[in-house]
């Protein structure tokens, strides 16, 4: 089993920067493919970005790229995702998947992840 903890979201202005952290517990080593999704009430969970166990071929959104960083730290069980220049349209709950798969077609895919954590809120405003 594998427990997921986010943080790091908060209230910023437009332009602004926050870095969001998820926490692995549990079985770390099993971990392959790691996450960012974002959903808004009553919407479906959107893609932001992935990335697999060693770190290649990191995978974003069309919306983020070149804009958001995903990284991760294996020896702490960590996975981050950097986010400057942020703009009102970033603002929704982050959540941070991960699964012991690695499937590279798949890593946009929420149904690929197994394990879930509760989210992180970012409301970029004025």
């Amino acid at each position: 089993q594998v427990q997921l903890v986010e943080s790091g979201g908060g209230l910023v202005q437009p332009g602004g920067s926050l870095r969001l952290s998820c926490a692995a517990y549990g079985r770390t080593g099993d971990i392959g493919a790691m996450a960012w999704f974002r959903q808004a009430p009553g919407s479906e969970r959107i893609f932001v970005a992935a990335v697999t166990r060693n770190g290649d071929a990191p995978d974003y959104v069309d919306s983020v790229k070149g804009r958001f960083t995903i990284s991760r730290d294996n020896a702490k069980a960590y996975l981050y995702l950097q986010m400057p220049n942020l703009k009102p349209e970033d603002t929704t709950a982050y959540f941070c998947p991960a699964d012991e798969r690695e499937t590279y077609a798949a890593l946009d895919s929420q149904q690929l992840y197994y394990y879930w954590g509760h989210g992180t809120q970012v409301t970029v405003s004025s």
